[in-house]
């Protein structure tokens, strides 16, 4: 295997991106203070416990922003914005841009939240309620031909890869319109027209496959770049170190991104990791690696497009987002391990509120035009919702038509509580 890797990275673009990036990676191993160029100065989640918001927002968000300025997260968003502002980033030109997605995805997720409850959502169901900085900053640094392989809480990546908001509902809905057809529900969704390939129920179970990807990509000489997103909780298992192990042995053109919302379910990481900043960990690969504030959407932009410009030369790359979930681990946990206190300071955290209170202070909008954008989300948001409800289920014979990608000798359909044989004797 390792013989067949080093033949095929002799291929001109695989030689042109090692050549490229082997005087870089040493220098990101000499400390675990090199990588932290983006954020040097973010603040250790042990002296920022995550706290949670309250219900949902149904009015526009502006107004709860503009009377209680976000003190707490202003701090981190500063110093990360000082070490991003040589991006090509335009500031006031995409601020309104990630405002008006993030709070389209807010608004879903709340519907999404609201359809659980009616049950018109089954399974398990977990939102990006809080994360939506994290989100739109992410995947503005893709490109279309780029991968992404996410977790199951990845309803707002699906939203910014563009694929059909219709679509994402019906798929929670477990309707035939979905995403996946109604078979996959909540946390299997899967578009390869844009490049959305997971994702994925098992905690990690992405890792593996991404890196697998970067390395076909390798292989075949070409140019896109892997983004794999997961929670900080999974970096404890075994596969989060195989997988950046390998991508940095053979420089995969793979950007690796931990979301630490400071809680794996219910466990902050401090707890968990006897390195609660996990970018630090990039160091015992030589691998760059940096941590950003994911409150700022510019700030994550920045940093994004750094770590996948990196990627795309050829040195794989890690980076640690830190944001605030605002509801619990799923829509059935009632985060009841938050104290009061903290469930107050985390309304501080809202990125959406925030966002919407430095529109008004930089005059790039006032309170009347995002009230007015709000109603109008609220509005497409109620036909998607229409949309998933009227589309039909899927038709039971369809359940195995994507178990394989290709026909597969001896297939079994056999349906729960059918014999083994059909009347004919045939095998199912």
């Amino acid at each position: 295997m390792t013989t067949q890797k080093r033949t095929a990275r002799t291929t001109p673009a695989a030689t042109k991106r090692t050549a490229s990036t082997a005087t870089k990676a040493p220098a990101a191993a000499k400390s675990t203070k090199a990588p932290a160029r983006v954020a040097a100065k973010a603040p250790n989640p042990a002296k920022s416990p995550a706290k949670v918001a309250a219900k949902p927002v149904t009015k526009a968000p502006v107004k709860a922003a503009a009377k209680a300025p976000a003190k707490a997260a202003a701090k981190p968003a500063k110093a990360v914005a000082k070490k991003v502002t040589k991006s090509t980033v335009s500031t006031d030109a995409q601020l309104l841009d990630f405002y008006r997605e993030m709070l389209f995805i807010r608004r879903f997720e709340e519907r999404a939240a609201r359809s659980y409850t009616q049950a018109l959502i089954g399974g398990y169901c977990h939102l990006n309620l809080g994360e939506e900085a994290a989100v739109v900053g992410l995947m503005s640094a893709l490109r279309p031909t780029d991968y992404l392989f996410t977790n199951y809480r990845e309803h707002g990546y699906a939203i910014a890869r563009n694929i059909d908001p219709n679509a994402i509902m019906a798929e929670l809905y477990g309707r035939a319109d979905g995403v996946s057809k109604g078979w996959g529900g909540s946390m299997h969704m899967f578009d390869m027209d844009h490049r959305l390939l997971g994702g994925y129920g098992i905690v990690g179970g992405q890792l593996p496959l991404a890196t697998g990807a970067a390395l076909a990509i390798d292989y075949r000489g070409g140019d896109d770049v892997v983004m794999c997103t997961m929670g900080e909780g999974t970096t404890n298992i075994g596969a989060f170190h195989e997988s950046l192990n390998i991508a940095e042995l053979w420089k995969l053109p793979v950007v690796f991104v931990v979301i630490n919302n400071f809680l794996g379910m219910g466990t902050k990481v401090e707890k968990s990791s006897s390195e609660p900043e996990i970018y630090r960990r990039g160091a015992a690969y030589r691998m760059p690696a940096a941590r950003v504030d994911g409150a700022d959407p510019i700030a994550v932009a920045a940093a994004a497009q750094i770590a996948v410009d990196s990627a795309r030369a050829g040195q794989p790359y890690l980076l640690e987002v830190t944001c605030h979930r605002l509801r619990g681990h799923s829509v059935v946990d009632p985060a009841k391990y938050r104290t009061p206190e903290e469930v107050e300071e985390l309304k501080l955290h809202d990125p959406v509120h925030n966002l919407a209170a430095a529109l008004v202070a930089k005059g790039l909008a006032d309170v009347a035009t995002l009230e007015a954008l709000d109603e109008s989300i609220l509005a497409r948001i109620d036909e998607i919702a229409a949309f998933a409800e009227a589309s039909p289920h899927p038709d039971v014979e369809t359940l195995f038509d994507y178990t394989y990608a290709t026909p597969v000798p001896n297939d079994s359909r056999r349906l729960p509580g059918q014999p083994l044989f059909d009347e004919n004797g045939v095998a199912r």
